[in-house]
């Protein structure tokens, strides 16, 4: 970055104008903190976003992933990885007043930004009070699932074990599609099954995609 003029390098940036004056390859760049033989941190920064399709593509990258990149060793992959983790979970955790879900679109918003875009594919709930607020998320499989994996004894003895009234479940879809298999279909029917045999609610089946999701219950009403 010798070559920028002193106010238009990242750091100094940020100083005199403030955190939302840098681009994305700017704050990368800033995480990234030094360069390397082929280039300073600003360059490396570009290359990697060049090849994962600008930052919306690094939320699906493992270490391994950044790697790839010329400048990135094990140390900066880890720091990129980490840094964009932080992100999400400023997004997903909500403030000091429990989040209420009451609809698709809130559990939505609550999910997409931890469980939204993984490269693993995950199956969790979220265990709900009796006016829908959230009290904890919890993940019980990862990895491919199916219908021998996630069983709804497991769900609700763990929705039952966190004195939840109501859960909504939720799995990812690695592939950024979030339409229903048919297995997805059929786990629904039976985790709602049991949910009226044991009186928990099952207020919604969510599958996550690539910044988009299915919602069994929107479905259901249309």
């Amino acid at each position: 970055m010798k070559n920028l003029l002193p106010d238009d390098r990242p750091r100094e940036k940020l100083r005199s104008h403030g955190v939302a004056a840098l681009g994305d390859n700017e704050l990368l760049a800033l995480v990234i903190g030094h360069g390397s033989r082929g280039g300073d941190a600003l360059a490396v920064a570009n290359a990697l976003l060049a090849a994962h399709g600008g930052l919306h593509g690094l939320t699906r990258c493992a270490p391994d992933d950044c790697r790839r990149t010329a400048g990135i060793g094990a140390a900066r992959a880890a720091q990129i990885v980490a840094a964009v983790e932080l992100g999400r979970r400023t997004l997903a955790r909500p403030g000091s007043a429990r989040l209420q879900i009451r609809n698709a679109h809130d559990a939505a918003v609550y999910l997409m930004p931890k469980y939204g875009g993984r490269e693993i594919e995950q199956f969790g709930l979220v265990l709900l009070d009796t006016k829908h607020r959230v009290l904890r998320t919890a993940v019980l499989a990862s990895g491919t699932l199916n219908s021998t994996i996630v069983q709804p004894r497991e769900v609700y003895r763990a929705a039952t074990t966190g004195g939840a009234a109501a859960i909504v479940v939720f799995h990812n879809h690695p592939s950024g599609d979030p339409t229903p298999s048919p297995e997805d279909v059929e786990l629904t029917r039976r985790l709602a099954a049991a949910g009226v045999l044991l009186g928990i609610d099952l207020v919604d089946h969510l599958i996550l995609g690539d910044g988009q999701y299915w919602s069994f219950k929107e479905s259901a009403e249309q």
